[in-house]
């Protein structure tokens, strides 16, 4: 994967990945239920606040959460033309939030805690699931939304640096190229660690 992790001493990174697993799961239902953009708002608000109670760094905290404008970009004009702007605002402000969320619990917890905290809640459940497997794969799942920001933010930059301007499909289509390669990748090193066995 990549080394989004920050090292810290804050509450946040002293607090259980269990703990924060959970109470991310529910911070997520709450923020989908919120019925006014106002919330949503409040809640964009407190999710970006966690990330100076955590000490991480604003350059490193920006550039979890720029890459998510350019789906935005999209979605929000689309989901305004259908439901109107208080719809589209109200949904952008919660997938911020969602990936705000997301970004905390990433960047001060290390994979190998997640992991253990996913093994540990499912292992009361036995036989009938593979708890290192769903525990292996809830981590992936979590981490991938960094990794993907960080793709994005790499493609970006490297528009940038060549000067070159374009559209949404002259950078998708790299992202896309790498987020494959970087999946590959990844099953490579998985089977080699035995993980299909």
């Amino acid at each position: 994967m990549i080394g989004v992790y920050v090292p810290g001493s804050s509450p946040l990174h002293r607090l259980g990945a269990g703990w924060k697993l959970m109470l991310l799961a529910a911070s997520v239902i709450v923020v989908a239920m919120l019925p006014e953009w106002w919330m949503a708002a409040i809640a964009l608000g407190v999710a970006v606040a966690l990330f100076a109670v955590a000490g991480i760094p604003w350059r490193v905290a920006v550039r979890q959460l720029v890459p998510v404008l350019w789906i935005l970009a999209i979605a929000a004009p689309l989901n305004a033309l259908f439901s109107g702007w208080e719809s589209a605002l109200a949904m952008s402000l919660r997938v911020s939030a969602f990936v705000a969320l997301a970004a905390v619990v990433t960047l001060t917890t290390r994979v190998s805690a997640m992991l253990d905290a996913m093994q540990r809640a499912l292992r009361p459940l036995g036989d009938r699931v593979d708890a290192d497997r769903i525990g292996l794969v809830l981590a992936m799942t979590v981490r991938a939304v960094p990794l993907m920001v960080e793709i994005v933010r790499a493609v970006l930059e490297a528009r940038r640096a060549r000067g070159a301007e374009g559209s949404m499909r002259a950078v998708a289509v790299p992202v896309v190229v790498r987020a494959l390669q970087t999946a590959d990748g990844m099953g490579e090193a998985l089977i080699a660690r035995g993980v299909d066995d």
